[in-house]
């Protein structure tokens, strides 16, 4: 019995000896821990091979950019030099008299600007400038197509312009609503600026309803510190789903650089002047035949006005609409068809809405008395070249 007992005890001690030295050898054998559970089918996951979690997207303009840039086109104007004379070629004569300016015959004035395609027709909006006096327009599409263009009209006093393209499948932009846009909103402006190619620039509406800044006859500009420059004229001004805001028109700048000073008309007054191109060739707009003067405080002084707004009636047309209406220098014009005039801009605007040939009732002030005048309202005259 003593010498079974003697052997199940070595047998125990060898079995123990062989786990230590197990155990040393690797010493990643499971052990268990007290107080923690591991499931059964699993395995940790070594440290190395542990994926991070994917970082935030940050805010991107991407979607509203790859919707509107399609839409927007370079334009390359041109305009033919007159032929030279012929003694302008002479050897002789370029002795004594050096190189003439023009002495390339039929050189041409290549000039830069932007587009907008508002219509699968193949009609686009741009600046007045950007075509005036040009006699071949070309239309580069972001896909790479060309085609001529045809100029269907402008409109000067707003410096914009409609051309024609005649290509199949045009990527036409949508069109916004301003009225709801507000100062602080982003927007995105996109161009062909210095000719380096189509190019997407970002800032916010730092101002709606710039006036009085004598750009055009009619302004109503949204200011923009997006980058805008020389080649971006006509390009788009967009919200960040991509609709269309304003056409991009001028900059203020001391240096002939963007210095975050934009301008571009609404495409509210765009529209407004595209379908009337598009319709007649030309924007019609209402006419009274009056000129007229902002209130200042030295002229209310002087007229004992008790108002800061309106705008005085500096002189009237003779046998015009105004006149024939009973209205006279020295009134003072307080609104059009129930709308009230804050200053001479707001008149403008509000007379050249009106329909030439109907009738338009405004209210003037006269010796502190108020009074409903009848206007028939007359077509204003075409602006001079």
């Amino acid at each position: 019995m003593r010498r079974l007992w003697l052997l199940f005890a070595q047998a125990v001690t060898i079995v123990l000896a062989l786990y230590f030295v197990y155990s040393a050898v690797r010493p990643d054998w499971p052990r268990a821990r007290p107080g923690t559970v591991q499931q059964l089918g699993t395995a940790a996951q070594p440290a190395s091979t542990l994926v991070a979690a994917p970082a935030p997207t940050p805010s991107s303009f991407r979607t509203a950019a790859g919707r509107a840039m399609p839409a927007v086109v370079n334009i390359l104007t041109s305009k033919a030099m007159p032929r030279q004379h012929p003694l302008l070629r002479d050897p002789y004569f370029k002795r004594f008299f050096g190189d003439r300016e023009g002495d390339d015959e039929d050189d041409d004035q290549n000039s830069l600007g932007s587009g907008v395609i508002v219509s699968p027709e193949g009609y686009i909006l741009t600046n007045y400038h950007v075509v005036e006096a040009a006699d071949e327009i070309d239309v580069v599409l972001a896909d790479g197509r060309k085609a001529s263009a045809k100029l269907v009209g402008t409109d000067p006093e707003t410096d914009l312009a409609v051309i024609k393209i005649d290509l199949k499948q045009l990527p036409a932009i949508a069109l916004g609503n301003v009225d709801q846009a507000k100062v602080g909103d982003v927007v995105l402006a996109i161009g062909n600026p210095f000719g380096v190619g189509q190019t997407v620039t970002m800032g916010i509406i730092s101002a709606l309803g710039r006036n009085n800044l004598h750009i055009n006859h009619f302004e109503n500009f949204i200011q923009t510190d997006a980058a805008i420059n020389f080649g971006n004229s006509g390009g788009a001004l967009i919200d960040t789903n991509g609709n269309l805001l304003g056409i991009n028109s001028a900059i203020y700048s001391q240096t002939g650089g963007s210095v975050g000073i934009g301008f571009a008309i609404p495409v509210s007054t765009a529209k407004t002047v595209m379908e009337s191109i598009i319709k007649s060739g030309h924007v019609v707009r209402g006419w009274i035949g009056v000129e007229s003067q902002e209130i200042t405080p030295e002229l209310a002084q002087s007229f004992g006005l008790q108002r800061d707004s309106g705008a005085i009636i500096a002189g009237v047309v003779r046998n015009g609409p105004a006149d024939k209406a009973g209205m006279k220098p020295g009134d003072i014009l307080l609104s059009v068809e129930g709308k009230p005039v804050r200053d001479t801009n707001e008149m403008l605007n509000l007379i050249a809405q009106l329909e030439p040939g109907g009738k338009a009732t405004m209210r003037v002030l006269r010796k502190n008395r108020e009074a409903d005048l009848s206007v028939t309202v007359g077509k204003r005259p075409l602006p001079r070249k």
